[in-house]
């Protein structure tokens, strides 16, 4: 069934904590214990692993807004240090540790054993047409260990929904470092400040600013106009319309069971139960 767009959008904020623990310190020590040589290689090696030995261009073009030249830093080298199989092995120990660490005694609850198992249902049961990285996650076994499960189910629906964001920045003819620019302005900060772009050279950064200037949708001050806060709004809800479909298999009961019951989750993992 279709669901309200504010529900999917609550699933988004809900799901997006649980799933990035995978980029955490308990992940990152693990891949530098197999011979990665900074926090990145562990990133590209954990996150691409679905993709198998794909080569850095097609990397580049799943994972859409790094600056050109970033993933050929770390792909292929670092299959040269371990195998796909075995990233995606280590990455899933160590979100689940990760996970487990930060949620404490929730981890036991049934709450979560219920919470694991509708996310997985909405997660496996998504389109995979145009979503390369999605698909590829979707070939893997799904955990059966709770904590493992649920942080499988939402990194699923994150890349789902991620796979759909990069459909929606490219039919309004938004680039990757464009898109990194345009959510700085969004969370109100100066894009030479935003952490994906900030190490770009000073004038590769100005250039991708005067290019979005020149469309009408940064000022010279270089904040949003009106026309590049409207874009941003109908990317936004774009993308949670592409996103809608992995939770079609849910009654709206169940949605709103799931979201009651991540709500804990996702604080914790957060940290906002501190």
């Amino acid at each position: 069934m279709q669901h309200p767009l504010a529900k999917i959008r609550r699933m988004f904020e809900l799901v997006e904590p649980i799933a990035t623990v995978t980029f955490s310190e308990v992940p990152n020590e693990a891949f530098l214990a197999l011979g990665m040589r900074n926090y990145w290689d562990g990133y590209f090696a954990g996150r691409a692993a679905p993709l198998g030995l794909a080569p850095a261009e097609v990397v580049h073009a799943v994972f859409y807004n790094f600056a050109a030249g970033e993933v050929a830093r770390h792909i292929p080298w670092v299959w040269g240090k371990t195998t796909p199989q075995e990233a995606i092995a280590v990455r899933e120990r160590g979100s689940a540790a990760a996970l487990r660490q930060r949620i404490g005694q929730l981890a036991e609850s049934p709450g979560l054993v219920r919470a694991a198992g509708l996310a997985t249902r909405a997660a496996v049961s998504a389109p995979t047409e145009g979503r390369a990285l999605y698909a590829g996650l979707r070939a893997l076994v799904v955990p059966e260990e709770p904590v493992a499960r649920l942080w499988h189910a939402a990194t699923l629906l994150r890349e789902h929904r991620g796979d759909g964001h990069n459909a929606a920045l490219l039919a309004h003819g938004i680039g990757g470092t464009e898109a990194h620019v345009l959510l700085a302005l969004s969370l109100g900060m100066r894009t030479e400040e935003f952490g994906r772009i900030h190490h770009l050279p000073k004038a590769q950064l100005a250039g991708v600013v005067d290019g979005l200037r020149r469309r009408g949708l940064v000022n010279a001050a270089g904040g949003f106009t009106d026309a590049g806060r409207e874009t941003k709004t109908r990317i936004e809800a774009l993308t949670d319309e592409l996103a809608a479909p992995a939770y079609d298999v849910l009654a709206a009961d169940e949605l709103d069971e799931l979201i009651v019951a991540l709500e804990p989750i996702a604080a914790a993992a957060q940290g906002l139960d501190d």
